[in-house]
């Protein structure tokens, strides 16, 4: 893809983002600015000119502008005049980068803009703005913009709600504004993660598509902006409460990162965040552990003779991480008490969680321990001592939210206290790993004694901590969890190494949830598990072999009550974690690739190796299709001119939960066809019944 500035008359206005262009020499450069200028028409501007990356209104853009704020009620329309330009590369990936330095003498303001094309074709913007002047400055946003072309006709952004997160909305591309944003203080179950547009009727494979994304784990907006001038733009960033940012003189403001991808269908816009992601120094290299949580199993019923039963049944079935889950601490028997408090209740483990830890490394797996180090009980001593340490308008305290407040982590007082207790959990269990939660929504946040708004300190506290934390214990894993999928952004996953990717595990609802995860997340950091029989969230009861398909592309792990199970589900069970063993070098490496059907009831997910010669598809049905059969589908992605095995691979396979008279032709041998043929005639359908997967697996000769 290209990307090209102009950054001669103020701002960058970026004259194409999209497909690539070829190296243009510098007069071809000069002809693509001149195509594109525009006419000046009946009741426009004299200048005719577009927006910028921040796009002001005294270049006479009428829109969002790039930089929101004013000095006690004067300077709300900054002008900006470019000082200086420099090339370079980014800091922690391969790429380029345009750092530019720009002055409004006027509104006494300065501003360093970067923008940077990355290896992976994504591109990101930051912006620091400082006040130069003799009196503060309030910021009110700053949200960098990148336009697309009026061909991107339809919008697709995503809503939920907790246990059904991911849930993917359209409209049409219209003039004016669209905003999602979150006031949460955290993404939320209903973040869109981005807002994309598109040409009509894109898909998986079809369709260019445009997409940003802001890389902030607080409050935050994303707005899709079309205006009558032909102005069409993508923008993110944090979103700020009302005097959350006051800039005294001489301090300022930086952005965090707004991420923006491109791609032809949203496979290829979702593969640019998978290999920027991939390419990081702290990108996880081990292979990731198949891991066993016990929530699901136990609750708060911590009965070291139980979850010494689990951990001798995990063992046994191959899981590597054994992860001990809520209920471990003072007075914490139910969710209303407890947090805050982080040391072992001798109450229930009167020995600590020495007896349970050894016996899990004794038996060959990593113990790991869950947190929520941002939040606090009303009932907890550390409540009870430090009231003044819970974010709250004044004298009031919010709204309880799953009976709990929020920890204002921005007191150095409380950070201090939080990563004492956490260094010496850490410490003392010698923790490989940290699921940390973050259980309810930031309301009236507002940090005492001065009462002003608080969101945007305290997600820079979290993170200060967790960076903070894993410098003193250099391997330590952390998964971000925030009531399932509620905090999944770039911001997070900069400093965790996983996330919770909902707290729904009902295999069919994870299919959607995971794929519209999955647009910005590569598997390896998704937690996949398979859950109970009958699910605790849905009530449905479905197979072990669909409940372990679904979970098989991604993190694979187990939250099942083991001792529940008969000897044929343990022996089924252990087959999928050797089999996802087997297979996970492709599956958190590989390329992922969806098949676009008519039928929304058949979806098919695949990963194709770096290398193009092996590539495992995961075929479902999720419902019975309006077809029988169901007709025939693709396997995007392989090498056209390469000719291929095809067979299904055990234990999900065709001759299992099917309604045919017989097996499908394709099925009873190997078939041996070129990449060509699997991508564009496809092959039949399998007539399995709903709720049912398979897995097939294409080898290159």
């Amino acid at each position: 893809m290209s990307l090209v500035l102009d950054a001669r008359d103020g701002l960058p206005v970026v004259q194409h983002w999209g497909a690539d262009l070829g190296d243009l020499p510098g007069d071809q450069l000069e002809e693509l600015v001149r195509a594109n200028r525009r006419q000046v028409v009946s009741d426009t501007p004299n200048e005719g000119s577009v927006a910028s990356v921040l796009p002001e209104q005294s270049r006479s853009y009428l829109g969002t502008p790039g930089i929101e704020g004013h000095r006690s009620g004067a300077s709300f329309s900054p002008r900006f005049e470019v000082v200086d330009v420099e090339l370079g590369v980014p800091d922690d990936v391969d790429g380029t980068r345009v750092s530019l330095s720009a002055v409004d003498d006027d509104a006494a303001l300065a501003l360093r803009l970067v923008v940077e094309l990355l290896g992976s074709g994504l591109v990101r913007l930051r912006a620091q703005l400082t006040n130069v002047g003799d009196t503060a400055y309030s910021l009110q946003g700053l949200t960098p913009m990148l336009p697309v072309p009026l061909r991107a006709a339809e919008l697709a952004d995503f809503t939920g709600r907790h246990l059904k997160e991911r849930t993917e909305q359209r409209a049409p591309f219209t003039i004016g504004t669209h905003v999602r944003q979150s006031r949460r203080g955290r993404p939320g179950a209903d973040a869109s993660l981005l807002v994309i547009a598109g040409e009509q009727s894109f898909t998986s494979r079809r369709g260019e598509v445009w997409g940003v994304h802001p890389a902030w784990s607080g409050n935050h907006r994303i707005v899709a902006e079309r205006m009558p001038t032909g102005d069409s733009l993508l923008g993110a960033g944090e979103l700020l409460l009302p005097g959350e940012i006051e800039l005294a003189p001489g301090h300022g403001y930086k952005s965090p990162w707004t991420y923006a991808s491109y791609g032809v269908g949203l496979d290829e816009l979702a593969g640019r965040f998978h290999e920027h992601l991939r390419s990081r120094p702290t990108h996880p290299s081990s292979p990731r552990p198949v891991t066993l949580n016990v929530w699901e199993a136990v609750y708060f019923d911590h009965d070291a003779a139980k979850l010494a039963r689990l951990a001798d049944l995990a063992a046994s079935v191959g899981v590597e991480r054994f992860v001990l889950d809520d209920g471990w601490f003072l007075g914490r028997r139910d969710d209303t008490a407890g947090l805050g408090d982080w040391t072992v209740d001798p109450a229930v483990w009167p020995h600590g969680l020495h007896p349970l830890v050894d016996h899990v490394e004794r038996l060959g797996m990593q113990f790991g321990l869950w947190v929520e180090p941002e939040m606090v009980n009303p009932d907890s001593d550390l409540a009870r001592a430090h009231p003044e340490w819970i974010l709250s308008p004044g004298t009031r305290q919010p709204p309880l939210y799953r009976n709990q407040q929020v920890l204002d982590l921005a007191h150095p007082e409380a950070w201090g206290h939080v990563l004492v207790q956490l260094d010496a959990l850490v410490r003392e269990y010698g923790l490989r790993y940290l699921k940390w939660d973050h259980n309810r929504d930031l309301i009236e946040p507002a940090h005492q004694p001065t009462g002003r708004a608080g969101v945007h300190a305290q997600t820079l506290a979290v993170y200060r901590l967790i960076d903070a934390l894993k410098a003193r214990h250099p391997g330590l894993e952390i998964e971000s969890c925030s009531s399932g999928g509620c905090r999944v952004d770039l911001g997070i996953l900069e400093r965790t190494d996983r996330i919770w990717t909902s707290d729904c595990i009902d295999a069919v609802e994870r299919t959607q949830i995971q794929r519209g995860t999955e647009l910005l997340v590569p598997p390896e950091l998704m937690g996949a598990h398979v859950g109970s029989t009958v699910n605790h969230s849905t009530g449905r009861a479905l197979s072990v072999t669909f409940r372990a398909t679904t979970a098989f592309g991604y993190h694979f792990g187990i939250e099942w009550d083991l001792t529940q199970a008969n000897d044929v589900e343990l022996a089924e069970l252990r087959t999928w974690v050797a089999l996802h063993k087997e297979h996970r070098a492709l599956l958190h490496t590989g390329r992922v690739v969806h098949s676009d059907h008519p039928d929304p009831a058949v979806v098919l997910r695949g990963v194709i190796a770096p290398d193009g010669r092996e590539a495992i598809y995961s075929l479902a049905t999720l419902a019975a299709s309006v077809w029988a059969p169901p007709g025939r589908i693709t396997l995007p992605g392989l090498d056209p001119a390469t000719s291929y095995t095809v067979a299904t691979l055990a234990p999900a396979d065709v001759t299992r939960g099917s309604f045919a008279a017989g097996p499908v032709a394709w099925s009873t041998s190997p078939l041996v066809v070129s990449g060509a043929v699997l991508g564009r005639a496809g092959l039949q359908i399998p007539a399995i019944f709903p709720e049912q997967a398979v897995l097939i697996r294409c080898t290159a000769l």
